[in-house]
C-alpha cells in the first residue's frame, strides 16, 4: 500500500494537488475525502474536477447531499462524477433515501464522498482515503494542510484512524503524484 503526503499552503494549491492525484483515477474508482469542516475538501474535488473537465461549477453539495457532472478521462471518454456530501445525513435509512448504494458501487463513474464516516459500512472494499487537515504547529499559518492519500484495499485500516505519530513519511521519502 502506497501512501502519498503532500503539503498545501493554500486553496489553490489544494485544488492543484486534487488535480494532479486525478490522473490516478479510473472509472469506477471511489474516493474518500475526511477532514473538519473547511478542511478543504471541496477545494480538493474541485482539482479532480478541473483535471476530469468537468465544465459545471463543482459545489459542495452538503443540501442536495450528491451533485453529478458530467467529466472526461485522458482517452477521451466521458464519465458521470458524483459528489457527495453526506455531513446531514443522520442514519443508514436516509442513504438509501438519496440512492447512495446505487451511486457509490456504480462502475461507470467516478464517486467522490466527503463525510464518509456517515456511511457507516455502506462503502465498497476498494477505494481511495484523503485525509486533510490543517497543521496545528504553524501557527499564524491557517491555510497551510497536510494532505494523506492511501488506496485502501480490503482490511486495511483508513488513513483517519492512525495517529500522526504513527505515520512518520515525509514527502521527500515519496514519489510525487504523477
Amino acid at each position: 500500500m502506497s501512501v502519498q503526503i503532500l503539503r498545501s499552503e493554500g486553496e489553490a494549491q489544494t485544488i492543484e494537488l486534487g488535480e494532479q492525484f486525478a490522473t490516478q483515477l479510473q472509472r469506477g474508482d471511489l474516493v474518500v475525502l475526511h477532514g473538519d469542516l473547511g478542511a478543504g475538501k471541496t477545494e480538493f474535488v474541485k482539482g479532480v474536477c478541473r483535471f476530469l473537465e468537468v465544465d459545471d461549477l463543482v459545489t459542495s453539495p452538503t443540501f442536495s447531499i450528491i451533485n453529478q457532472y458530467e467529466g472526461r478521462l485522458q482517452d477521451g471518454s466521458t464519465v458521470a462524477i458524483y459528489h457527495v456530501d453526506l455531513y446531514r445525513i443522520e442514519r443508514p435509512e436516509e442513504l438509501a433515501e438519496v440512492g447512495f448504494d446505487d451511486m457509490v458501487f456504480a462502475h461507470d463513474a467516478i464517486k467522490l464522498v466527503e463525510w464518509p464516516e456517515h456511511a457507516g459500512t455502506h462503502l465498497p472494499e476498494q477505494y481511495w482515503s484523503v485525509t486533510i487537515q490543517a497543521n496545528e504547529e504553524d501557527q499564524g499559518h491557517d491555510d497551510l494542510r497536510t494532505i494523506t492519500i492511501r488506496r485502501i484495499q480490503t482490511q486495511e485500516i483508513p488513513t483517519h484512524e492512525i495517529s500522526t505519530h504513527e505515520n512518520s513519511l515525509t514527502t521527500s521519502s515519496l514519489p510525487p503524484i504523477p
